[in-house]
């Protein structure tokens, strides 16, 4: 006896299979038939979003805190095209994310015909903005297609990747297939003679350091096993907490600061893993690292990309560190100095932050005394995240730190809610600027409409404050389109029946943040930086470094 269902429903079904619990998107006429399925089926919690690019962000930010997979719904044409930037983000950052969108019927697809909701070539644009992107061409193919998606965004490198399914094809009928599983996604395997070279190379340092990325955000347990032999760490802003952030063998996310890059002189080896040692955090490829350079990844590009190795292995950070600390136990004599030198660097960073920071030093110091351990500490591109966020409040866990990593203005509450959403029971901490809050201010219904346990942290200084402070520095003080003129959000929360406070002194500082993480659902913090004045430090875009002076 036959059964049959819809290809939405099929879709719908097969998520299940993947793990997927919670699935974001806007609803539209064409994607209609597979949420009509989520919400029959009533297992999968479906968020929807205020916009597309809102969507994706919050699949972004609940898989990388989750670890699993991010699924976010689109409509086709001019909405899959809303979540171009969302996508850029997710791709930047390695996420595994698959972005289904709709398309029109398959009599009209790619006919020139100006039809409704159709966007030109909209695969191609899709490509540019993704891992890979599908379309599903036929009925009989739709399972593969989607299936492949998920295994090739969760492949390493991971990473978003689209699917395009047009609308009669969603809603057809078809077969239940006998086979519903999830895709078979590999572990890369690597060349066990390299792991022996490397061991062989390292086995004479006295003073080595790991440089960890996101890429190991899996492979805590190979890490603390090196750490035990006497390897330093220190990390890329994605690599926080694969080593908790108060372990005194890691210098952190202080990678460029000066007293480190001193430090780095003293070492003698690095291994990079998982990292691809961006433009941002290596003074555009001019900071001093420790030489010889040893590269681990999961991407075969990375070989030799920024800065030249001495050796790259290609593979899987759990496997290849695992056996990379096998082969070298009882093999390493490390420098007795080499651990306090690391310590005393920090210190000298972290010293030189907090001073930089002025009267905000104390706001920093509130949450840390308050967010305890577990806690996601999520971050928009802002002038406070810059200079404290991405470094001085420690986190704990490897994937409890989410940040906009392309740079992009505006997707850091977004992030925030899909990780307040992600299933744990830890409190979400968002920290963002007036302006990136104003560029998606409408998901701030959303989270009151879901209930996000989220605290937002609105650094509200009433401009552009990075703009301003690069046109102070580099354009004579010449001030022009930065400032904002912004709702009073004590009454813009309010009309949202979202919890508000306000800081106009630092003094009051411990206890509103305590109120705040002790409420639950969505909160938002604000910080009148009118009222409590400047940093001490005016920060002008990322560091840069200094050019030596010539001598003749």
């Amino acid at each position: 006896m036959s059964k049959k269902t819809t290809v939405g429903e099929l879709i719908a079904a097969f998520l299940e299979q993947c793990g997927v619990k919670t699935a974001f998107g806007v609803i539209s006429i064409h994607n209609m038939p597979i949420l009509d399925a989520i919400n029959t089926r009533g297992n999968i919690r479906y968020v929807g979003a205020r916009g597309e690019a809102g969507a994706v962000n919050m699949a972004d930010g609940l898989a990388r805190v989750s670890g699993g997979l991010g699924v976010a719904f689109t409509s086709t044409g001019t909405a899959a095209g809303n979540a171009a930037g969302a996508m850029v983000e997710a791709l930047t950052a390695g996420t595994a994310l698959v972005h289904i969108t709709g398309q029109i019927e398959t009599d009209y697809l790619d006919q020139d015909l100006a039809y409704i909701h159709e966007a030109p070539d909209q695969l191609t644009m899709l490509s540019s903005v993704s891992k890979a992107a599908f379309r599903v061409r036929s009925v009989d193919t739709a399972l593969a297609t989607v299936r492949e998606a998920v295994r090739v965004a969760q492949t390493a490198p991971s990473g978003p990747v689209s699917v395009e399914i047009p609308i009669d094809i969603q809603a057809a009928q078809i077969e239940w297939p006998a086979d519903m599983t999830a895709p078979h996604v590999t572990t890369l395997t690597h060349d066990s003679a390299r792991v022996e070279r490397l061991a062989d190379a390292l086995a004479g340092a006295k003073r080595p350091l790991l440089w960890l990325g996101g890429g190991t955000r899996h492979a805590r347990a190979q890490v603390e096993r090196l750490v035990a032999l006497g390897f330093g760490v220190v990390t890329s802003v994605q690599g926080r907490g694969v080593l908790p952030e108060d372990h005194p063998a890691t210098l952190g996310a202080f990678n460029v600061h000066p007293a480190v890059e001193q430090f780095y002189g003293t070492c003698d080896a690095l291994v990079v893993v998982g990292s691809r040692l961006r433009g941002n955090e290596t003074l555009k490829y001019k900071l001093g690292l420790p030489q010889p350079l040893y590269r681990i990844d999961a991407d075969a590009l990375a070989d030799n990309r920024g800065y030249r190795n001495e050796l790259f292995i290609h593979g899987d950070a759990v496997n290849v560190l695992d056996e990379l600390a096998t082969r070298l136990e009882g093999r390493l004599q490390i420098d007795p100095a080499f651990a306090g030198d690391l310590a005393a660097a920090r210190e000298v960073a972290v010293a030189e932050v907090g001073k930089g920071l002025g009267p905000y030093k104390r706001l920093v110091d509130s949450l840390q005394r308050s967010v305890g351990r577990d806690y996601n500490w999520v971050r928009d591109v802002t002038i406070s995240n810059s200079t404290w966020g991405n470094r001085m409040l420690k986190i704990f866990e490897p994937r409890a730190g989410v940040h906009a990593l392309g740079g992009g203005i505006g997707q850091g509450m977004q992030m925030a809610i899909g990780a307040a959403l992600a299933g744990s029971a830890a409190k979400t901490v968002c920290l963002v600027g007036d302006g990136g809050l104003m560029v998606n201010v409408g998901e701030l219904a959303t989270a009151v409409q879901e209930n996000a346990n989220v605290m937002i942290v609105l650094m509200n200084d009433q401009c552009y404050g990075v703009i301003r402070n690069i046109q102070d520095a580099q354009y004579g003080g010449r001030r022009c389109y930065v400032d904002l003129h912004q709702p009073d959000f004590a009454q813009f929360c309010a009309s949202l029946g979202l919890t508000h406070y306000r800081l106009k002194s630092l003094d009051d500082a411990d206890d509103v943040v305590r109120q705040g993480l002790a409420k639950a659902g969505p909160v938002m913090l604000e910080v009148d930086m009118l009222s409590i004045g400047s940093f001490a430090t005016a920060f002008a875009g990322p560091p840069v470094k200094k050019q030596e002076p010539q001598h003749a």
